[in-house]
């Protein structure tokens, strides 16, 4: 993280100067105009008498042009400082990151060059989906020969399409929507559909008195979601009496606040998504974000491996040479290492859970294993291997 800060700071250098050069540009501009526009009605009004330039006007030409001349190179000396904070920039990047990250990932964690080249691309084109930039993921499966299915796309282009409507103020494909898939959102125990309902409502309120009837009216879509949003749906109610009196003035001006639609947004993203199998940020975003956490460390334990020369260390696909702290937030799933071997458990390796309550993996069991009987390692009780249960996280 301290590496990414000395280059960000010089990226705000640059920054920084290229607006203030941008600034003084356009000021030395206006000036020389100035002097430029006073310089021709001179000239002008001295052809159309036929006389010679005048001292005066000959030293105000003199000037003008020195003026010119000075402001050029003035220019032209910011403009190379300029490139010397850009080298700069490239400088500290070099100073900072190791230019050759891929030794940090052994080969063998890939089956082979192809495949991974087809899971990156992969990767970029499921992200640009995500993003809603359709046209640039069908010039990557254009330009990389991906075989992409129309199965695949659908779940993307369904999604961008009613998050479109939504960034425009429609709800009608997104209520269409949440309408066809009420029973599997109810099971996700999602609130969406209500609060499309009630953004709905809400945009009839804000239509005034004129709306008041087809508000009541529309009002009846609320009556499968009572037992669970009686109190929004009482306060909802309640800003009808200020109707007459204008809802921006009253109690209930809240209902008016913009920051629904994003929230409409961020709840039906995170719902649809769920209910599509699709994760909310894309698997790449993800990535990049963990990998940036973990270089740094694997950059450090790259290096004490070499210098201890014990390449035998990493030779695992599913698992990394050392636990690595990404936060609550990219964790999707439970972990177990195993306290005796020192090693993540995995479906070939799963953990075990002794008659004592203790849980080793099954190869710590086996290795543990001293004549049809396992002593646990963490209490003297004695037990029969085939007694141990294993768990599921």
């Amino acid at each position: 993280m301290e590496q990414c800060a000395s280059v960000e700071r010089e990226v705000d250098k640059v920054l920084q100067k290229f607006l203030t050069y941008g600034q003084h540009c356009e000021q030395s501009l206006e000036e020389l105009l100035h002097y430029v526009g006073q310089l021709r009605a001179e000239l002008a009004s001295t052809a159309v008498q036929g006389t010679p330039l005048s001292a005066p006007l000959s030293l105000v030409m003199s000037q003008c042009c020195r003026k010119i001349k000075d402001t050029v190179q003035k220019l032209a000396s910011d403009h190379k400082d300029i490139h010397s904070s850009v080298s700069r920039v490239g400088k500290a990047i070099d100073r900072n990151f190791d230019s050759e990250i891929c030794g940090v990932v052994s080969d063998a964690v890939w089956d082979s060059r192809e495949k991974q080249q087809q899971t990156l691309q992969m990767a970029i084109l499921e992200h640009l989906y995500q993003q809603g930039m359709l046209s640039v993921a069908e010039e990557l499966c254009q330009e990389s020969t991906l075989n992409v299915d129309l199965d695949f796309k659908q779940p993307f282009l369904e999604l961008n399409r009613i998050l479109e409507a939504l960034h425009e103020q429609d709800l009608g494909p997104a209520l269409e929507w949440a309408v066809s898939h009420r029973q599997r959102l109810l099971e996700l125990n999602s609130s969406l559909e209500f609060k499309l309902h009630r953004l709905q409502f809400i945009r009839l309120l804000a239509g005034g008195p004129e709306k008041q009837l087809e508000a009541l009216s529309y009002a009846r879509h609320f009556q499968p979601f009572a037992h669970v949003h009686q109190r929004e749906i009482q306060v909802m109610m309640g800003s009808l009496v200020y109707l007459q009196l204008g809802l921006e003035k009253s109690p209930y001006c809240h209902l008016l606040d913009n920051s629904h639609w994003a929230e409409i947004c961020e709840t039906f993203t995170r719902d649809a998504c769920s209910l599509l199998g699709l994760s909310v940020e894309s698997p790449l975003s993800v990535s990049f974000a963990s990998g940036c956490v973990a270089l740094p460390v694997l950059m450090n334990i790259k290096a004490v491996m070499e210098q201890r020369q014990c390449s035998g260390v990493w030779s695992h696909k599913d698992e990394l040479p050392i636990e690595i702290e990404l936060g609550m937030k990219c964790w999707y799933h439970s972990v177990f290492a195993c306290p005796i071997l020192r090693q993540q458990t995995s479906d070939s390796n799963p953990p075990i859970k002794l008659i004592c309550g203790h849980v080793i993996s099954r190869d710590a069991l086996n290795k543990l294993i001293n004549g049809g009987k396992l002593k646990c390692p963490y209490c003297p009780m004695e037990q029969n291997p085939a007694d141990g249960k294993r768990i599921i996280f």
